[in-house]
């Protein structure tokens, strides 16, 4: 699954620029023997973001760009979009999202719901099934799309914190700290072509993706 996330980026960036960030020595060990570039971090990073900040302290960048390592389906061309995004705003946070098709995945815990205001800036995000009416039905909504991009400041304050804020620790959703500690994130809309693996449902769910594609 690395291997094809990996695969994914070095189409979106240059091949020297994607770095493989795990506290896992089997996940480095794999990654060497591929001659992907990896960096070793420590294994009490609360997150993925604050995995990032250890390798932002260690390597200097304008902009970070992040994405998580259990979509293997993602779309460079997503992952293209959020770095133009990042381009064209600079200074701005950007996270991505993309419509819900499958009804049932709009109470599915592990998947994200978005909701933002009309100039696309996040409201509020959650494992909740959002926005719903009076009856506690939601039929329409957008999903998170792991592709952020981080400017060097908000990621240094985002993991000088060192401790979750209190919405990221009830949703296990990190993009919530950032609307906690005051900043804005711009959310940009993408292809469906994403599926996160967080069950073994998810993981045979995408290998028989990957099998109709061939």
């Amino acid at each position: 699954m690395i291997r094809r996330v990996w695969e994914k980026c070095v189409k979106a960036a240059d091949l020297d620029k994607v770095i493989i960030a795990t506290d896992d020595e089997r996940i480095f060990k794999h990654c060497e023997s591929l001659e992907m570039k990896v960096m070793l971090t420590s294994n009490d990073c609360l997150t993925g973001t604050d995995r990032l900040f250890e390798v932002a302290k260690k390597i200097k960048a304008e902009v970070y760009i992040n994405v998580q390592g259990d979509e293997p389906l993602i779309s460079p061309n997503d992952i293209r979009s959020v770095i133009n995004a990042s381009q064209k705003q600079q200074g701005a946070i950007i996270n991505a999202m993309c419509p819900i098709s499958n009804k049932n995945d709009i109470k599915n815990p592990n998947i994200p719901k978005v909701v933002t205001r009309k100039d696309g800036r996040l409201l509020y995000i959650s494992r909740a099934a959002i926005p719903a009416n009076k009856q506690l039905e939601s039929n329409k909504a957008m999903k998170q799309v792991c592709i952020y991009a981080y400017p060097r400041d908000a990621l240094l304050a985002f993991g000088m914190l060192q401790e979750k804020t209190p919405l990221e620790l009830i949703e296990d959703i990190e993009i919530l700290r950032f609307l906690e500690v005051g900043y804005d994130v711009k959310m940009i809309e993408v292809s469906e072509s994403s599926v996160a693996v967080d069950t073994p449902q998810d993981l045979e769910k995408v290998r028989s993706m990957i099998n109709i594609q061939r």
